[in-house]
């Protein structure tokens, strides 16, 4: 089946916006510098309203210096003020259960041909943009849409703070499907109540690195990374 151009261009804008997003959203580290001038020529491509939001961040984080950068990260993707990156919290919490969320990511990656990466959680959102930008953008979007509630749960704790990182996540919530009434409902009740506790830790998820990699796909194996490294270029990425 052939798709129109426009169809065809804004999948491409799509992945964009997740790459540069998924850049913008990692640690703040020695790199920062580099990841901006990424994201500032990667919006170069975009539409003005796609844009925008990510030149706004990078305006914002290129006037601090990395340590101050390095501290209001932390500061803002705090999971005890219910604003973290790590999807499952939101409605796992620390249960067994989010151990069990947190291997269905890891299996989706394996399934594609990925590795999932040895030095964060794979439910981590710079961990999924960047999956759903380089390596299989349709389950990438499948895994990111199924998790709208955590995403609008996030958006919430950053309009409450004057954040850089806010239209940022903004921008990725304009490629998903809009809020249903089930998802806003869920959102407010996950709100009033927080994630769910049980004090057993991550368990059954094993330690990060110790999955067995899948059999290749076409793509072969990738190691899923934050920061600067190897990327498939927007628009050849599989479809």
């Amino acid at each position: 089946m052939r798709f129109p151009r426009r169809d065809r261009q804004d999948a491409v804008d799509r992945r964009v916006v997740w790459q540069a997003s998924s850049l913008l959203l990692s640690y703040p580290d020695e790199n920062l510098a580099q990841r901006l001038e990424l994201v500032a020529a990667a919006a170069g491509t975009l539409p003005t309203a796609a844009a925008e939001p990510l030149l706004g961040c990078v305006r914002r984080l290129s006037a601090m210096d990395p340590v101050a950068a390095a501290v209001q990260y932390v500061d803002t993707f705090d999971w005890r003020r219910r604003r973290t990156l790590f999807l499952t919290y939101y409605t796992a919490g620390d249960t067994r259960g989010r151990g069990m969320a947190l291997l269905g990511f890891a299996e989706a990656y394996r399934a594609a041909g990925a590795v999932p990466p040895a030095g964060e959680l794979p439910d981590h959102l710079a961990v999924v943009l960047e999956f759903a930008a380089t390596v299989d953008e349709h389950v990438g979007y499948r895994l990111l849409a199924d998790h709208r509630t955590p995403i609008d749960l996030l958006l919430d704790g950053l309009r409450r703070m004057d954040s850089p990182y806010l239209p940022v996540v903004q921008a990725v919530a304009a490629t998903l499907p809009p809020a249903s009434e089930k998802d806003l409902q869920a959102a407010r009740r996950l709100a009033m109540q927080g994630p769910p506790a049980e004090s057993v830790g991550l368990d059954p998820y094993p330690t990060p690195g110790a999955i067995p990699s899948a059999p290749a796909h076409r793509l072969g194996p990738v190691d899923i990374v934050l920061g600067p490294g190897p990327r498939i270029p927007a628009g050849k990425a599989r479809s």
